[in-house]
């Protein structure tokens, strides 16, 4: 694989219905970063996105994945990378950084047949640092979410790179993410849904967020229907202009440089 710093969106769906009809893709997103191939959070399809992608993304050379929650959308694809990762064992090699929730809980999603082939398993809390070699990353607060659940934010040469993943909006987050250079938000719904079990960030949520943090660069993406039907591209633009922000839609194969 090459040897820049780019993040891949092998897929950019969000929600039941677009990830059900794969209106979108919902594979995860590849993640090159100091020489480290990782895979954060590895939903339906992100096996047949790699072998697809253009150039091929070898996953028997991964180096990591990263699980921020334990929900279908984000890890369908979680076992079937751990065994090719590791050459369905021959190969002891790895690391998955995961909440316990996923590894431990009532509801785990890492079979246990496949633990052992990995390196290693490291459980992730709020607001903590990890290492992937010289690649170093730390959590977030913990999202509100029905899962546990963590956004991640690398360090890339002293620039943080910020995955703001699946949430509900709480003041929290502008906090937790401030200073990021370029923000990749997970933003599933075009209108807020008052329902207490829809906890995910809306179109307002995020220009909220935005206008209090400034990041450098944006990065919209995981969208469900209703984002879609909106045209989340039409709304990057409209966000970019009001609140002089670069701001983006992220499509399908999308390949963002470092």
């Amino acid at each position: 694989m090459e040897n820049r710093d780019f993040i891949k969106f092998l897929g950019t769906a969000g929600a039941r219905f677009v990830v059900a009809k794969q209106l979108r893709s919902s594979a995860g997103i590849f993640i090159k970063m100091k020489g480290k191939n990782i895979i954060l959070d590895p939903g339906p399809g992100t096996l047949v996105k790699c072998a697809k992608s253009k150039p091929k993304i070898d996953v028997t050379k991964l180096d990591g994945i990263i699980l921020t929650h334990a929900h279908i959308d984000h890890s369908a694809d979680l076992n079937i990378l751990i065994d090719a990762m590791t050459n369905g064992g021959l190969k002891k090699q790895g690391i998955l950084f995961a909440p316990n929730e996923s590894v431990n809980g009532e509801n785990a999603v890492v079979f246990k047949y496949l633990r052992d082939f990995l390196q290693k398993i490291i459980i992730l809390e709020a607001n903590k640092e990890y290492n992937l070699g010289e690649l170093t990353f730390s959590t977030s607060i913990k999202h509100q979410h029905p899962v546990e659940t963590y956004g991640i934010i690398f360090n890339l040469n002293g620039r943080k790179i910020s995955f703001m993943v699946d949430t509900k909006y709480f003041p929290g987050l502008i906090e937790n993410y401030k200073d990021s250079d370029i923000l990749v938000i997970n933003v599933v719904r075009f209108t807020p849904n008052k329902s207490y079990d829809i906890m995910h960030l809306s179109i307002e949520d995020v220009k909220k967020i935005l206008s209090k943090m400034k990041p450098n660069k944006v990065i919209l993406t995981h969208f469900g229907m209703t984002m879609l039907k909106a045209k989340p591209w039409e709304l990057a633009k409209k966000l970019s202009i009001e609140l002089g922000i670069n701001i983006i839609a992220a499509s399908d194969g999308m390949t963002i440089e470092l």
